[in-house]
């Protein structure tokens, strides 16, 4: 994989709640150094990253219901529609963690439902976080198989907010149980280019980072590319 390749396969993240606009500048400058694609972050600051990426191929990757998951459905999907028109073009939510500890199964479903097919119609990428430090494994596996007739973009492991954050296991786990034409994020905690390395080996094709540019200078002095 040449550097171009490899830069790609990072959300570069910038979540934290007290993210100044400096903060948010310098996010998006780095993102244009080093070419990610995109940069991920709260909604409140997707305009102010639109006119920083104006003429670049960097996306804008809103998080919704972040980080607890806890809103109504009726709000996730009025903020899914929101972020989009904004500019949002790709969208992680987190999922309802209680309804999914409840067995509500097919709130879980419709909830999805919803907010992919609202990123389907827009052209937008969805990615469905499961917050798997939350979840025994037979949940993951459950959230698998909603995911598999639901069709989201991406399924991810992590918010980086909760207890844990991406673990080699949980993304062995789902892939073992999703469509191959689902995709698999592996974020919270990734912070080497030897963590990188192994999260695509199991299986991830997308690394949601706040460490994206020191991971890029590790890949820089291992390969020797500039």
């Amino acid at each position: 994989m040449d550097k171009k390749e490899f830069s790609k396969l990072f959300d570069h993240t910038q979540l934290k709640p007290y993210a100044s606009d400096d903060d948010i500048k310098k996010l998006c400058d780095e993102a244009k150094k080093y070419n990610f694609k995109t940069v991920a972050i709260n909604n409140a600051n997707i305009e102010k990253c639109k006119t920083y990426l104006k003429d670049t191929d960097i996306l804008i990757d809103a998080a919704v219901s972040f980080p607890l998951g806890q809103c109504t459905l009726e709000t996730k999907l009025f903020e899914t529609k929101d972020a989009i028109t904004k500019g949002a073009g790709e969208l992680d939510y987190v999922i309802n963690i209680a309804e999914l500890k409840n067995g509500n199964y097919d709130y879980i479903k419709k909830e999805m439902e919803g907010i992919v097919n609202i990123c389907k119609k827009a052209g937008v990428t969805s990615k469905v976080i499961f917050e798997n430090c939350y979840l025994t494994n037979k949940e993951k596996i459950k959230l698998c198989k909603i995911a598999n007739e639901v069709r989201p973009d991406f399924i991810k492991t992590s918010t980086g907010f909760g207890t844990g954050g991406a673990v080699l296991e949980d993304v062995l786990l789902m892939k073992k149980h999703s469509s191959s034409e689902i995709k698999i994020k592996a974020a919270g905690g990734i912070r080497t280019l030897e963590n990188v390395q192994k999260f695509l080996e199991a299986g991830a094709s997308r690394i949601g980072s706040s460490s994206g540019v020191k991971i890029m200078q590790q890949y820089d002095k291992i390969f020797n590319e500039k």
